[in-house]
């Protein structure tokens, strides 16, 4: 391959999950309703928990705060697919394509953190209930948002800076539906050594430590509900955690995927195919499995709906 005289290229090709033009029309429509399914899904969820005064806890905080991050996650991705679907342009500025790159992993890492920060309020809930409300304080909750909100801002920007120091070859084919880092760091002839291993210090933060950290309050978790003498009571105590444990295999099973197919097949396609799950469908299934698993929810969600038919 040559080389482009330059640090920055010209325009990169994102070539989607299909290049068959039968298909085309029917991705278009399905990304499109699944883009409005989530925004309309985790705003509900934003509107319900806002409006309901029973539901302003630390619990809820993350989770209105975890569908705004969903939105922003689904926005950053699937709008320029749909336009590219549309315009039957697969090309994206350089600066456009470091955007989304940035973006992209800003609110993945985002999720992350929110997703641990969620483990550890179950965890004091049920480890240290008489405690709960010293412990998990609106000054806690706001200091987690912001340190988790500035170290995924840090992190992106760090990432997608360095690769101005790339120099790409003129074969400019991003095999995915959106500029995911490593697919474009791929594309660069020159040395890509420090990239690569911010993207593993990267990755071992927002998804090695995060998870363990999760994984440690279960384990507290389930240890302490163990130790409940009523079956009903540790039932109740069990059916708080039901929707958060549904988020995060969701989140970080399909996050898996990606990364066991990336390094078992060679197929770029595949890759972008495993990428949908965890950037897209749980993204639009979140909403869902907080309003069907929660009652309290439930109950707002359809307090919301009632305002709105009333107004209409």
């Amino acid at each position: 391959m040559g080389f482009i005289n330059q640090t920055i290229p010209s325009d990169f090709l994102l070539l989607g999950l299909s290049r068959d033009p039968e298909l085309q029309p029917v991705m278009f429509g399905l990304f499109l309703f699944i883009y409005l399914v989530t925004v309309i899904g985790n705003m509900f969820i934003i509107l319900a928990i806002n409006l309901d005064s029973h539901l302003h806890t630390p619990m809820y905080f993350f989770i209105s705060n975890l569908s705004l991050t969903d939105i922003c996650t689904s926005t950053t991705t699937i709008p320029k697919m749909l336009v590219n679907m549309q315009e039957q342009n697969l090309s994206i500025t350089f600066a456009g394509c470091l955007t989304q790159a940035c973006f992209a992993m800003l609110f993945v890492s985002l999720e992350c953190c929110l997703l641990a920060a969620m483990a550890y309020d179950r965890y004091v809930a049920i480890c240290y209930p008489l405690r709960y409300t010293v412990i998990m304080n609106w000054y806690l909750c706001r200091l987690v948002i912001l340190v988790s909100l500035l170290s995924s801002t840090a992190n992106s920007l760090l990432l997608s800076l360095m690769m101005l120091w790339l120099s790409f070859c003129k074969n400019l084919e991003i095999p995915h539906f959106f500029c995911e880092i490593t697919q474009v760091v791929k594309l660069a002839c020159s040395d890509t050594s420090i990239n690569i291993i911010l993207i593993y210090i990267a990755s071992f933060t927002f998804g090695g430590i995060t998870f363990s950290g999760i994984i440690f309050s279960y384990i507290e978790i389930v240890s302490s509900v163990l130790k409940i003498p009523s079956v009903k009571g540790r039932y109740k105590a069990f059916s708080t955690c039901g929707s958060h444990l549904s988020v995060i295999t969701l989140f970080y099973g399909t996050g898996l995927s990606v990364c066991i197919s990336s390094s078992v097949t060679d197929s770029p396609r595949m890759t972008a195919m495993a990428s949908v799950m965890y950037t897209v469908v749980t993204q639009m299934l979140n909403p869902f499995i907080y309003s069907l698993r929660n009652k309290d929810m439930k109950e707002a969600l359809t307090k919301v709906i009632g305002r709105m038919i009333s107004l209409s």
